[in-house]
């Protein structure tokens, strides 16, 4: 069985990402990309489906475990009843071919260790062809070929389809394994010396986190930091794309079929992404994420996406993989993700505010771009009155949902912004005729008018955290009541145990309110309880806000890494992990504190 989802830590070379357990076992790896099929799928099943560990071989105290200063290189040490040890992992930013590094260091006596290599390709379908070459071993099967080899003194053999090793490590010992990939076809992967390259990976992280700017309150600056540097681990360096999650299939309810592929590049996080990277000091970042954005969109604007891959791929059929059988029994385990053919309207308003937030930063709208925006509002005027499956990307009936609404209008006002303070040409009057019409469609049809507050879609009367986007984006003035209103009501009637659901769920019982169309529930999202966050701060409620955002900082695991949701009940982290929204999230509300404290 796989550990709880906050039992992981993450490493990564910037274009793909591991994940290590608490016991030494990395049970996740996709190679050589993100969003590649994976040689350990471990954490959505068991040892058969892919790992490798690396630990002494008898019990001790529990192991205790730590990032290396500002860096992605995770080191886990373990005492046992003959000595301590300790296990540094790391994968150093790629040259020729993706690296996972593990440097085994003796601190005290002596320990004996244990590793257990079990390859499984192409998402645990595959066993690969394993065969011992020039003191290494390579395993072949199809396109992937992975090369291991280990330092002197490490007795490796094959039984049950892995590779074992065993050894003792003394103290002042260090003893270096690195496992490559190449294509199968390739003759060999190049030699690495593990020593360099950990220097080398903790000088890079060094550089990038000297840049991270300063202004945010000290009690933030750790999970900032912390929450910068995963942000920066899950962009795929050479496009600039930011993948959601690391991680596929782990579930939003446990045991439930909530279970969702996030290794791709969502537009709905750009406007929130670019924010936090330019408020923390990253240019350079924003600026790749800003033009990946550009490439991505390129084309029809009626084929617009809500995601892409991290290239900017745009086909991300969705399969069940049926052979798996989910983490903790979660299932179907579902790759790639048929939300890529939604109609999700409020993508279009994001890019709008993401050119219009680069442009207030300094970086040049170009005629190109400019046109690229007219393309897009000529199909949003003809479009916007459009139901669509909206930012949750329901699978139950498309509706008029009010954030969909809301992020319409936005598209319309950072256009008109945009050609005022640019002078650029446009239809800005007619721009501003369709802002107006859509904020009036919104206050007529999106408010339930005897309480005041905004609702999920129109004709509807329940809540939906996305609707604080209405004091989020400008959309109404913070002293609105409706604001106050829409803020008390999803206090209230979203909450789970302190913090925020994305909208209600069904509970088992008739729920004639339920759009999303899939059955069980699931945690609290955590995006949005700092969502709310921003709205407490925006209507002048910030000693609540300060109290909501340490509470929800607490909830980052041991290494600062945050998934996507909580279950306050059970007290664990849910859903697909480390979140980049979330983080997103994080760093935005800790400035957005900091301007208004300070």
């Amino acid at each position: 069985m796989p550990g709880r989802i906050e039992d992981y830590a993450l490493i990564g070379d910037l274009q793909t990402a591991a994940m290590v357990g608490r016991d030494g076992s990395i049970d996740w790896l996709c190679l050589p990309r993100f969003d590649s099929p994976s040689c350990f799928a471990a954490l959505l099943g068991g040892d058969e489906h892919g790992h490798w560990r690396l630990a002494p071989a008898s019990d001790g105290e529990a192991p205790f475990r730590s990032y290396v200063g500002d860096s992605l290189v995770l080191q886990t040490e373990w005492t046992t009843a003959t000595g301590s040890v300790r296990v540094i992992d790391f994968m150093p930013q790629r040259d020729r071919t993706p690296d996972v590094m593990r440097i085994v260091e003796g601190i005290s006596g002596s320990v004996d260790m244990i590793g257990e290599l079990r390859l499984r390709f192409d998402y645990a379908r595959i066993i690969p062809w394993m065969r011992r070459t020039n003191h290494h071993r390579i395993a072949i099967a199809g396109p992937d070929a992975i090369w291991l080899r280990c330092g002197e003194g490490v007795h490796t053999y094959g039984r049950d389809f892995a590779t074992y090793s065993e050894f003792t490590v003394h103290a002042g010992e260090r003893i270096p394994f690195v496992l490559s990939w190449t294509p199968s076809h390739h003759k060999s992967a190049p030699r690495q010396d593990a020593e360099k390259s950990l220097q080398a990976t903790l000088d890079d992280w060094q550089r990038w986190s000297d840049r991270c700017g300063s202004g945010l309150a000290e009690q933030d600056q750790e999970a900032a930091r912390r929450s910068l540097i995963t942000l920066k681990a899950l962009t795929y360096e050479p496009t600039g794309g930011i993948v959601a999650a690391a991680t596929a299939g782990l579930p939003e309810q446990i045991g439930g079929g909530r279970n969702w592929d996030y290794r791709f590049c969502w537009l709905r996080d750009s406007t929130m992404t670019l924010s936090a990277l330019l408020n923390a000091g990253y240019r350079d970042e924003a600026v790749a994420w800003y033009h990946w954005l550009l490439r991505a969109i390129a084309g029809d604007p009626a084929d617009l996406q809500t995601m892409y891959g991290v290239g900017g791929e745009r086909r991300l059929p969705e399969q069940v993989a049926d052979w798996l059988p989910g983490y903790e029994g979660s299932h179907p385990v579902r790759f790639g993700n048929a939300a890529v053919d939604q109609l999700q309207l409020d993508v279009y308003g994001e890019v709008v505010d993401t050119l219009y937030l680069a442009h207030q930063h300094g970086i040049t709208i170009e005629q190109h771009v400019w046109r690229l925006l007219q393309n897009l509002l000529e199909f949003l005027e003809e479009h916007w009155s459009d139901p669509d499956e909206g930012l949750w990307e329901v699978r139950g009936p498309r509706r008029h949902f009010v954030h969909s609404k809301i992020m319409c209008w936005v598209a319309f006002d950072r256009a008109v912004k945009l050609a005022e303070e640019t002078g650029m040409a446009g239809p800005v009057e007619r721009w501003r005729e369709l802002r107006d019409i859509i904020h009036g469609d919104v206050c007529a049809r999106g408010v339930d008018h005897k309480r005041g507050v905004f609702t999920q879609y129109y004709g509807g009367a329940a809540l939906d955290a996305s609707t604080l986007f209405a004091v989020k984006t400008g959309f109404l003035a913070p002293d609105d009541p409706r604001v106050a209103a829409t803020v008390d009501a999803i206090q209230q009637e979203l909450d789970h145990d302190g913090y925020i659901l994305r909208y209600s769920t069904p509970t088992g019982e008739a729920d004639t309110d339920a759009v999303d169309g899939l059955e069980g529930s699931e945690g609290a999202f955590l995006a949005c309880s700092y969502w709310l966050c921003d709205a407490l701060i925006a209507i002048g409620r910030v000693d609540e806000a300060r109290a909501l955002f340490n509470r929800l900082r607490g909830l980052a695991n041991d290494v600062g890494l945050i998934s996507e949701e909580w279950d306050p009940l059970a007290g664990r982290q849910l859903g697909n992990t480390p979140q980049a929204f979330t983080h997103v999230a994080l760093v935005n509300t800790a400035f957005q504190l900091a301007r208004t404290e300070g």
